[in-house]
């Protein structure tokens, strides 16, 4: 078998979204997978709708979730140009070759692709003109992931507009070609192009290359294919959030191929050894942003607290670079992250998770505060605490458990009539670490501080 070639395609007129990603994904999977060639081109053929900031947004979000290419711009190979908008004279060239064999002729200032099989002028009503239907063989598709698919091409088609553009079917085939694609791993909702350009690749007498189309990727309520409108259909919007890269592109393997077994979370390397087109699945994939949320939460739990620490430090850098956060020691940022580390589902809860710990000035939710200073009596366990915590070990959380207990002895009280008001004096919520924690890397004083401000409001 000759090395495996795979292209993603895409067209810079929009924001770089998870179905695109997905496709792109299969390919470079499948590339790596067989020590084949991933190719990035770049289809920009529709001049008023391209965008060289949707083109960058392309490159930006592929280089992000680590699918680098082995040719396309940037990288360069034997095929290019990679970007069809410089590609005219070859598919000028290619057009002059499908005229050398009778399959082209021009009608209203267009050239189409003539279907070889009987024809016949028929009124057709719903256009209310008369076309030419032509009666020819089924195109059969032996699909590597649907398997065998008939598909009836009962007209002619346009390959060459009246303007002198190519369309989409001209330049996807002859691209292909020229590029020696062996495999074209695509969306479900390109197969009924497929025919079309299966009689193509006949037309010019070359071999048809393997097709496998992938499932579609649903919405999460209700029916239809999830769309750059949906809600977490960006790409842009996961790397603003601080999710991790490699999360997302294990849960993008997931939605619609199955390794088998039922692990879930998947070293790249071991994505890489598994992933095979057998194993995608036919029917679609609903998108579950509450599955991808805890499987960047896994991502998360696992790094190590150096990693995890420069990850935290390089989201505020980026996107909250006035944080108080970014002021403190870095033993006392590290000693926070690693705090907040198994308690938060992305970095981009990190600066609120956080805040209160590297200010003075952080803010109290009045519904918090009703209910904790509405409940026992939250001023004496307040006077109590800050009468008592001279004497407190702040070395450990054990040792700061330790004094919090034996001051609730006295009164023969338990630990949690503290808890509550103690937490809300010190961050201003009822939720976050253990308190033990809070008073640790707070500090004796500015827990004293803290106490003393709750207490008197």
């Amino acid at each position: 078998m000759s090395q495996v070639r795979v292209r993603f395609a895409p067209s810079p007129t929009g924001f770089f979204h998870i179905g695109s990603a997905r496709t792109a994904l299969f390919n470079w999977l499948y590339a790596r997978h067989t020590g084949g060639v991933f190719v990035l081109r770049i289809e920009d053929t529709d001049k008023e709708r391209n965008s060289e900031q949707f083109l960058q947004v392309i490159y930006d979000s592929l280089s992000w979730l680590g699918l680098n290419w082995d040719e396309g711009p940037g990288v360069g190979g034997a095929y290019g140009p990679y970007r069809q908008s410089e590609r005219a004279d070859i598919y000028r060239e290619y057009l002059a070759k499908l005229k050398a064999t009778g399959r082209t002729y021009e009608k209203d200032g267009a050239v189409w692709f003539r279907l070889i099989g009987d024809r016949t002028e028929v009124f057709d009503e719903h256009r209310k003109k008369t076309v030419t239907k032509v009666k020819a063989a089924p195109t059969v598709i032996q699909d590597l992931i649907r398997g065998r698919v008939e598909r009836v091409e009962d007209e002619d088609f346009v390959i060459f507009r009246s303007d002198g553009n190519p369309v989409f079917h001209f330049v996807n085939v002859v691209d292909d070609i020229a590029m020696g694609i062996t495999h074209v791993i695509r969306g479900e909702d390109h197969l009924s192009n497929t025919s079309k350009h299966v009689e193509l690749f006949k037309a010019f007498g070359v071999p048809v290359p393997h097709f496998a189309h992938i499932p579609l990727i649903l919405k999460q309520q209700g029916a239809g294919k999830m769309s750059k409108r949906d809600q977490g259909a960006l790409i842009e919007e996961y790397q603003r959030r601080g999710y991790l890269p490699e999360a997302l592109v294990n849960f993008l393997c997931l939605l619609g191929w199955n390794p088998g077994g039922d692990l879930e979370k998947l070293p790249l390397a071991e994505i890489i050894r598994l992933f095979d087109l057998p194993g995608v699945n036919q029917s679609n994939a609903r998108f579950d942003d509450k599955k991808l949320a805890h499987m960047n939460m896994v991502y998360l739990l696992a790094l190590a607290p150096d990693e995890f620490v420069a990850r935290a430090r390089a989201y505020f850098e980026r996107h909250h670079p006035a944080a108080p956060a970014l002021q403190a020691a870095p033993e006392v940022f590290q000693a926070v992250m690693l705090l907040a580390q198994p308690k938060i589902k992305g970095l981009e809860e990190l600066p609120a998770y956080t805040a209160y710990l590297f200010t003075e000035d952080y803010p109290v939710d009045a519904k918090v505060k009703e209910k904790v200073m509405g409940k026992g009596d939250p001023k004496t366990r307040l006077t109590e605490l800050i009468a008592s915590l001279p004497g407190f070990d702040f070395t450990s959380d054990a040792a700061i458990e330790e004094g919090i207990k034996a001051l609730a002895a006295k009164g023969s009280l338990g630990f949690g009539d503290y808890q509550a008001v103690a937490r809300l004096a010190v961050s201003g919520t009822n939720a976050g670490p253990s308190i033990t924690s809070l008073f640790r890397l707070l500090g004796r004083d500015r827990v004293r501080q803290r106490l003393e401000r709750c207490l008197a409001g």
